[in-house]
């Protein structure tokens, strides 16, 4: 016998609780299927797409929602004769207009045609996209995922314009831009946002409820049967609804602690292995969050870190400056200006790492920022103990370090 054999136990099809699987039915999103189903008729109808932007937290079924009826579009339109090309580009590792574009000519060209990164004119890029674009022919509809990681807008305005200024025209060009950050769209310049913001659609968190039916869903298929019990699928619900309503963190959770049995070659998936598997997931999190950091975003968080081992949080960003300042010094960096170093704290907000609440003391204090870690600080240390060598720590700090992460 081989030293590996098919799980005949515990995992049926392991496949269907990963991100990039398509069920045949969505779930908990009926009103936002109905209106994304109205921004979209006008393909149907052989129109002009309309330029559509969703939004909301991350595992809240954007891109689900988006794959389901794109595929749906893709069959109806065969049906009723729309020549329809569907093209989709993530744009998390792209910053730039020009790097999206030179993703999305790659996208429709052959392989042994593509694009090297850099080192093109901006106008010749752009004259190939048009070429590719309307080669195609038809109705083209370009879905950008992460669309907020692009730092300048001009694509996100040339595209829509496209047909009207000429650059296109055997083609209908529609962009579905999705983000995860609310605030993307106050960033876009009013000319962007009258055109890529033409059909808004905002995607709520995930309630208890609604991830419980996600999750039975899935486990249906994921598991065999009586291995998972109505108490593990509400324990992982409960916890993904507690940490911002987030499909992707409930399925993770499940996965992971359905690892963990066949690990431990038991017949079911109880409540302590969800227990064990928050915590393993937790850790590799926190971990990766840390790792990802620049230095100057690990030192600062290093700051905040001593700042609540002392007690001294929620506090301000000048606080924080204090104290960051001597991190540095201890670390043998050059600090940062304040308004930079705020930008490292709103980045550890947006990443889950630490809270930001605003505050306001009326014409007195004015309006403010406090920060505080929002994040277990025994698993941060642990992290930042890999990663950062700061000389002469806080006795707090150092404490902490000879001791140990506490269990929770």
């Amino acid at each position: 016998m081989g030293l590996f054999q098919p799980d005949t136990d515990i995992f049926r099809h392991r496949d269907a609780l990963r991100e990039d699987y398509q069920p045949e039915e969505i779930i908990g999103r009926d009103q936002e299927l109905q209106q994304y189903i109205s921004a979209l008729q006008p393909v149907i109808n052989g129109d002009q797409p309309a330029n559509i932007f969703l939004y909301g937290k991350a595992g809240v079924g954007k891109t689900a929602c988006t794959r389901y009826l794109l595929s749906e579009l893709k069959s109806d339109a065969t049906e009723y004769g729309v020549d329809l090309t569907t093209v989709r580009t993530n744009c998390e590792d792209l910053s730039t207009s020009y790097q999206v574009a030179i993703q999305l000519i790659n996208e429709l060209r052959e392989p042994d045609e593509q694009l090297k990164p850099t080192g093109y004119p901006r106008r010749q890029v752009n004259e190939w996209l048009w070429e590719e674009l309307d080669s195609i022919g038809g109705t083209i509809v370009i879905v950008l995922d992460e669309v907020d990681h692009i730092e300048d807008d001009s694509i996100l305005y040339q595209i829509p314009r496209a047909r009207a200024n000429g650059n296109l025209e055997r083609s209908k060009v529609g962009i579905i831009g999705i983000s995860n950050d609310f605030k993307f769209r106050e960033s876009l310049s009013s000319k962007v946002q009258s055109s890529l913001c033409e059909k808004e659609l905002q995607f709520p968190a995930y309630d208890a409820h609604e991830l419980r039916d996600i999750l039975e869903q899935r486990a249906d298929v994921a598991f065999y049967d009586d291995v998972v019990p109505t108490e593990v699928i509400a324990k992982c619900a409960a916890f993904g609804a507690k940490d911002a309503g987030d499909a992707r963190q409930s399925l993770d959770l499940l996965m992971e602690a359905g690892d963990i049995a066949v690990e431990r070659e038991a017949e079911r998936i109880t409540e302590g292995h969800v227990d064990d598997a928050r915590a393993a997931l937790e850790r590799s999190r926190i971990a990766d969050g840390v790792a990802g950091l620049t230095q100057q975003g690990q030192l600062v968080l290093y700051a905040l870190v001593m700042l609540h081992e002392e007690g001294q949080t929620p506090t301000r960003a000048r606080d924080i400056q204090d104290r960051y300042e001597i991190v540095c010094d201890r670390a043998a960096a050059d600090s940062l200006v304040p308004r930079r170093m705020r930008d490292h704290l709103n980045e550890l907000a947006m990443l889950g790492i630490a809270s930001r609440t605003e505050r306001n003391e009326g014409e007195v204090g004015g309006r403010y920022y406090e920060y505080a870690l929002d994040t277990n600080p025994d698993l941060l240390l642990e992290a930042l103990d890999e990663t950062v060598d700061v000389v002469g720590v806080t006795e707090a700090i150092q404490r902490r370090l000879d001791r140990g992460p506490r269990s929770h």
